[in-house]
Protein backbone atom coordinates (compact mmCIF):
# COMPACT_ATOMS: atom_id res chain seq x y z
CA UNK A 1 0.00 0.00 0.00
CA UNK A 2 1.12 3.56 -0.77
CA UNK A 3 1.27 6.24 1.98
CA UNK A 4 1.42 10.11 1.26
CA UNK A 5 3.36 11.49 4.11
CA UNK A 6 3.15 15.17 4.31
CA UNK A 7 5.49 16.40 7.23
CA UNK A 8 8.22 19.29 7.19
CA UNK A 9 10.54 18.48 9.93
CA UNK A 10 13.64 16.58 8.50
CA UNK A 11 14.17 13.96 11.60
CA UNK A 12 10.23 12.92 11.89
CA UNK A 13 9.53 12.63 8.35
CA UNK A 14 12.76 10.56 7.66
CA UNK A 15 12.09 8.26 10.83
CA UNK A 16 8.52 7.62 9.86
CA UNK A 17 9.88 7.31 6.14
CA UNK A 18 12.08 4.35 7.26
CA UNK A 19 9.55 2.70 9.67
CA UNK A 20 7.04 2.58 6.83
CA UNK A 21 8.76 1.23 4.43
CA UNK A 22 10.05 -1.53 7.16
CA UNK A 23 6.65 -2.19 7.13
CA UNK A 24 6.07 -2.96 3.84
CA UNK A 25 4.46 0.31 2.90
CA UNK A 26 5.61 2.68 -0.52
CA UNK A 27 5.75 6.46 0.46
CA UNK A 28 5.84 9.83 -1.05
CA UNK A 29 7.28 11.86 1.87
CA UNK A 30 6.25 15.81 0.69
CA UNK A 31 7.62 18.78 2.72
CA UNK A 32 5.10 21.97 1.79
CA UNK A 33 1.73 22.31 0.68
CA UNK A 34 3.37 23.86 -2.65
CA UNK A 35 4.50 20.33 -3.52
CA UNK A 36 1.22 18.45 -2.69
CA UNK A 37 -0.70 17.64 -5.68
CA UNK A 38 -4.42 19.49 -5.09
CA UNK A 39 -5.91 16.06 -4.61
CA UNK A 40 -4.50 12.74 -3.74
CA UNK A 41 -4.95 10.25 -6.84
CA UNK A 42 -6.80 7.73 -4.61
CA UNK A 43 -6.19 5.30 -7.10
CA UNK A 44 -2.84 5.23 -6.03
CA UNK A 45 -3.06 6.33 -2.09
CA UNK A 46 -4.13 3.95 0.86
CA UNK A 47 -3.44 6.54 3.31
CA UNK A 48 -2.65 10.19 3.96
CA UNK A 49 -0.58 10.93 7.24
CA UNK A 50 -0.69 14.82 7.48
CA UNK A 51 1.10 17.63 9.25
CA UNK A 52 -1.51 20.59 10.18
CA UNK A 53 1.70 23.48 10.55
CA UNK A 54 3.30 23.34 7.16
CA UNK A 55 6.03 26.06 6.71
CA UNK A 56 3.81 27.81 3.68
CA UNK A 57 0.26 27.34 4.96
CA UNK A 58 -2.12 24.98 7.13
CA UNK A 59 -2.89 21.01 6.71
CA UNK A 60 -6.47 21.82 7.88
CA UNK A 61 -7.13 23.60 5.01
CA UNK A 62 -5.59 20.77 2.70
CA UNK A 63 -7.98 18.66 4.57
CA UNK A 64 -10.97 20.24 3.94
CA UNK A 65 -10.41 20.85 0.64
CA UNK A 66 -9.59 17.40 -0.30
CA UNK A 67 -13.02 16.43 1.66
CA UNK A 68 -14.95 19.27 -0.29
CA UNK A 69 -14.01 17.45 -3.34
CA UNK A 70 -14.57 14.25 -2.30
CA UNK A 71 -11.28 12.35 -1.38
CA UNK A 72 -12.85 10.05 1.01
CA UNK A 73 -9.18 7.79 1.80
CA UNK A 74 -7.95 7.77 5.33
CA UNK A 75 -6.48 10.78 6.52
CA UNK A 76 -4.33 10.58 9.95
CA UNK A 77 -3.50 14.36 11.64
CA UNK A 78 -0.18 14.35 13.18
CA UNK A 79 0.28 17.57 15.11
CA UNK A 80 1.47 19.27 18.46
CA UNK A 81 -1.28 21.59 18.64
CA UNK A 82 -2.56 19.67 22.26
CA UNK A 83 -5.98 21.86 23.03
CA UNK A 84 -9.24 20.26 22.86
CA UNK A 85 -10.51 22.71 20.03
CA UNK A 86 -7.85 21.35 17.91
CA UNK A 87 -8.50 18.44 18.17
CA UNK A 88 -11.99 18.34 17.59
CA UNK A 89 -11.44 20.84 14.71
CA UNK A 90 -9.00 18.09 13.29
CA UNK A 91 -11.85 15.47 13.79
CA UNK A 92 -14.35 17.64 12.75
CA UNK A 93 -12.78 18.50 9.66
CA UNK A 94 -12.27 15.02 8.08
CA UNK A 95 -9.81 13.70 9.83
CA UNK A 96 -9.60 9.71 10.62
CA UNK A 97 -7.40 9.89 13.59
CA UNK A 98 -5.34 12.74 15.24
CA UNK A 99 -2.44 12.03 16.99
CA UNK A 100 -0.20 14.20 19.44
CA UNK A 101 3.42 14.98 18.66
CA UNK A 102 5.36 13.40 20.13
CA UNK A 103 4.08 9.65 19.54
CA UNK A 104 5.96 6.51 19.59
CA UNK A 105 6.25 5.42 15.75
CA UNK A 106 5.03 1.60 16.64
CA UNK A 107 1.87 3.81 17.89
CA UNK A 108 1.36 5.71 14.62
CA UNK A 109 1.35 2.81 13.10
CA UNK A 110 -0.99 0.49 14.60
CA UNK A 111 -3.45 3.53 14.37
CA UNK A 112 -2.38 3.58 10.80
CA UNK A 113 -3.43 0.30 10.02
CA UNK A 114 -6.63 0.03 12.16
CA UNK A 115 -7.67 3.10 9.79
CA UNK A 116 -7.09 1.20 6.86
CA UNK A 117 -9.05 -1.58 8.14
CA UNK A 118 -12.06 0.14 8.56
CA UNK A 119 -11.48 1.51 4.93
CA UNK A 120 -11.39 -2.21 4.03
CA UNK A 121 -14.14 -3.26 6.46
CA UNK A 122 -12.33 -5.63 8.08
CA UNK A 123 -12.30 -5.32 11.90
CA UNK A 124 -9.08 -7.16 12.80
CA UNK A 125 -5.52 -7.13 11.36
CA UNK A 126 -6.59 -10.62 9.21
CA UNK A 127 -9.18 -10.22 6.32
CA UNK A 128 -11.27 -13.15 5.93
CA UNK A 129 -12.47 -13.32 2.33
CA UNK A 130 -14.32 -17.01 2.08
CA UNK A 131 -11.95 -19.46 2.95
CA UNK A 132 -8.95 -17.09 1.85
CA UNK A 133 -7.62 -15.24 4.35
CA UNK A 134 -5.13 -12.19 4.29
CA UNK A 135 -2.56 -10.32 7.01
CA UNK A 136 -1.51 -7.35 5.41
CA UNK A 137 0.73 -6.30 7.84
CA UNK A 138 2.69 -9.57 8.32
CA UNK A 139 2.43 -10.19 4.52
CA UNK A 140 1.21 -13.35 5.33
CA UNK A 141 -1.74 -15.04 3.73
CA UNK A 142 -3.47 -18.56 3.46
CA UNK A 143 -6.40 -20.47 1.51
CA UNK A 144 -8.37 -22.66 4.87
CA UNK A 145 -5.33 -23.49 6.86
CA UNK A 146 -2.75 -23.66 3.78
CA UNK A 147 -0.31 -20.73 3.57
CA UNK A 148 0.38 -18.96 0.49
CA UNK A 149 4.11 -18.54 -1.29
CA UNK A 150 3.26 -15.00 -2.81
CA UNK A 151 6.06 -13.12 -4.14
CA UNK A 152 6.12 -9.44 -2.77
CA UNK A 153 4.18 -8.25 -6.19
CA UNK A 154 1.90 -11.08 -5.65
CA UNK A 155 0.91 -10.29 -2.49
CA UNK A 156 0.37 -6.61 -3.27
CA UNK A 157 -1.76 -7.45 -6.21
CA UNK A 158 -3.92 -9.57 -3.79
CA UNK A 159 -4.05 -6.98 -1.03
CA UNK A 160 -5.74 -4.24 -3.99
CA UNK A 161 -8.51 -6.95 -4.92
CA UNK A 162 -9.05 -7.59 -1.37
CA UNK A 163 -9.52 -4.03 -0.46
CA UNK A 164 -12.65 -3.92 -2.22
CA UNK A 165 -13.97 -7.78 -2.86
CA UNK A 166 -16.37 -8.74 -5.26
CA UNK A 167 -15.94 -4.98 -6.90
CA UNK A 168 -13.70 -4.03 -10.44
CA UNK A 169 -10.25 -3.21 -9.97
CA UNK A 170 -9.31 -1.32 -13.54
CA UNK A 171 -6.08 -2.68 -15.12
CA UNK A 172 -4.93 0.91 -15.16
CA UNK A 173 -5.07 0.62 -11.51
CA UNK A 174 -4.20 -2.31 -10.54
CA UNK A 175 -1.01 -1.20 -12.78
CA UNK A 176 -0.48 1.53 -11.26
CA UNK A 177 -0.68 1.08 -7.22
CA UNK A 178 1.65 -1.90 -8.11
CA UNK A 179 4.60 0.51 -8.58
CA UNK A 180 3.46 3.76 -7.01
CA UNK A 181 6.43 5.38 -7.30
CA UNK A 182 7.85 4.65 -10.68
CA UNK A 183 5.82 4.22 -14.18
CA UNK A 184 2.87 1.48 -13.93
CA UNK A 185 3.57 -1.97 -14.88
CA UNK A 186 2.68 -2.75 -18.50
CA UNK A 187 0.18 -5.06 -19.34
CA UNK A 188 1.61 -7.93 -19.81
CA UNK A 189 3.57 -7.98 -17.11
CA UNK A 190 0.41 -7.54 -15.06
CA UNK A 191 -1.30 -10.28 -16.34
CA UNK A 192 1.27 -12.62 -15.32
CA UNK A 193 1.24 -11.61 -12.22
CA UNK A 194 -2.45 -12.32 -11.77
CA UNK A 195 -1.63 -15.81 -13.64
CA UNK A 196 0.55 -16.89 -11.20
CA UNK A 197 -1.96 -15.64 -8.55
CA UNK A 198 -4.62 -17.47 -9.79
CA UNK A 199 -2.52 -20.55 -9.69
CA UNK A 200 -1.54 -20.43 -5.75
CA UNK A 201 -5.13 -19.16 -4.78
CA UNK A 202 -7.51 -20.78 -6.71
CA UNK A 203 -8.22 -19.41 -10.74
CA UNK A 204 -11.94 -19.24 -9.58
CA UNK A 205 -11.69 -16.34 -7.35
CA UNK A 206 -9.52 -13.56 -9.66
CA UNK A 207 -12.08 -12.77 -11.70
CA UNK A 208 -11.53 -10.87 -15.36
CA UNK A 209 -14.25 -8.44 -16.46
CA UNK A 210 -12.62 -8.32 -19.89
CA UNK A 211 -11.89 -5.15 -21.37
CA UNK A 212 -12.46 -3.59 -17.30
CA UNK A 213 -10.14 -5.47 -14.92
CA UNK A 214 -10.11 -7.88 -12.43
CA UNK A 215 -12.48 -8.50 -9.25
CA UNK A 216 -11.95 -10.98 -6.12
CA UNK A 217 -14.48 -13.67 -5.59
CA UNK A 218 -14.49 -14.76 -2.08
Amino acid sequence: MHILLIEDDLDLGQALLQALQQGGFTVQWLRSVAATPPLPDANEVAAVLLDLTLPDGQGMALLRRWRRAGFSLPVIVITARTALQDRLDGLDGGADDYVLKPFDVPELLSRLHAVLRRSARQASEEWTLGALRLAPRRHEAWVGDEPLALSPREFRLLVELAREPGKVVAKNVLAQRLEPLGDALDAATLEVHVSNLRKKIGAERVVTVRGVGYRLQP
